[in-house]
């Protein structure tokens, strides 16, 4: 099977992000009409651009042999190149991996890819090109997330940033992901340190027994935090990650907060310039439920972001809201007695639950399968939210 669509996408537009998809389509075409070409280096396919007209098609960021360029444009393609003095690709066609970030490295961590493009949003001035370049990602990885998530049981965990990796919290954050992944969960996060990682942690060594679990937790409370010790808390990440197994995660960061780096154990990262974009799309793509750990002020926020979306929802059309921590979410941040009186009434209220134990927030969210279509990335909100 390919690893692309076959079929027209809307109406007869055809998106191709793969030199492989190109192959296909252009085996017995003769016009581009319609074609969306991302990110592909067309460089070694001059023979085959020759014989294809290239009216209405549109080519972003695409690299393409000497004369291509002038001859498609004249004929009514649309070709736009890479946006200049931008230290990332605004076109991205797949979401990143954790050495993707961490690309440069072994130069100090100023040197990765991440950070570069920290310094970069940081710094830039509001010109145009640097907006649209940033939208324009953000959109290419809209796009490939979308794809990502199709057909998976995602469950998104939330919880505090500033959990240290020696703490009971972050063990019991990782044995939350490590019993969701082997319960045939695909776990989502926000991407960052903390309880972010430590539930990436889990997901990613589905394979491991819970002791060889702690094991890897052991391993790392060596360098219990990233504060003033980035490169010794990424080095650690990477050597328990290259042996724990690839059980498969996501996470999705935001050069919003850059200052805190990325961790090495999601296997997909959708990495945003836009906080409110990323903050939407992490609760959207969890179409099999959420589970929300003892957190501050964005784990709160977070919670009744989703609420708000289960409390317009139709039978069957939500997903469970489970938060873990009794005596937190009741007694020092009190969110659970509002999103009682946020869901009483509602369809979606039978699958908000309080639990107390890993193995309880596992339960709550195994017994719900979501509604067909529920994983859909680019589904409409409702419109009434007064």
């Amino acid at each position: 099977m390919p690893d692309f669509d076959e079929r027209p996408q809307h109406g007869r537009r055809i998106d191709i992000s793969s030199l492989a998809a190109f192959d296909h389509f252009a085996r017995r075409a003769t016009s581009m009409e319609d074609w969306r070409l991302q990110d592909v280096d067309l460089t070694e396919r001059g023979d085959a651009l020759e014989r294809l007209d290239g009216a209405g098609a549109l080519l972003l960021g695409c690299e393409l042999p000497p004369g291509a360029r002038e001859r498609l444009v004249a004929e009514g393609a649309l070709v736009f190149d890479d946006v200049p003095d931008t230290p990332f690709n605004a076109y991205r066609s797949t979401l990143y991996s954790p050495d993707d970030l961490v690309q440069g490295f072994d130069e100090g961590y100023p040197a990765t890819f991440d950070a570069r493009v920290y310094a970069w949003s940081r710094t830039r001035q509001h010109d145009i090109a640097d907006t649209l370049a940033a939208a324009l990602h953000d959109h290419s990885i809209d796009d490939a997330l979308a794809d990502w998530v199709r057909g998976k049981r995602i469950v998104g965990v939330m919880g505090g940033h500033a959990l240290t990796r020696d703490s009971d919290a972050y063990r019991q954050a990782a044995h939350l992901g490590h019993g969701l992944a082997r319960a045939g969960r695909v776990v989502a996060t926000g991407g960052g340190p903390g309880a972010m990682e430590a539930a990436n942690l889990g997901a990613r060594a589905v394979a491991l027994s819970p002791d060889q679990l702690d094991a890897a937790i052991d391993e790392l409370a060596a360098a219990p935090a990233f504060h003033g010790a980035i490169p010794e808390w990424i080095a650690s990440a990477r050597r328990v990650a290259a042996r724990i197994g690839d059980g498969v995660s996501l996470g999705v960061p935001t050069w919003h907060y850059g200052h805190e780096p990325p961790n090495s154990f999601a296997t997909a990262i959708a990495k945003y310039f836009q906080n409110s974009v990323r903050e939407s799309i992490l609760l959207r793509v969890a179409s099999a439920g959420i589970v929300v750990l003892p957190g501050a002020g964005g784990t709160v926020q977070e919670i009744f972001q989703d609420a708000c979306e289960n409390s317009y929802a139709e039978d069957g059309a939500w997903a469970p809201l489970v938060l873990l921590g009794e005596r937190y979410w009741t007694e020092t941040m009190p969110a659970w007695p509002l999103l009682q009186a946020v869901m009483r009434g509602k369809p979606g209220e039978a699958g908000i639950a309080l639990v107390d134990s890993v193995a309880d927030a596992v339960a709550a969210i195994s017994g719900f399968e979501p509604a067909p279509g529920g994983s859909a990335l680019h589904a409409p909100a409702p419109e009434d939210r007064r």
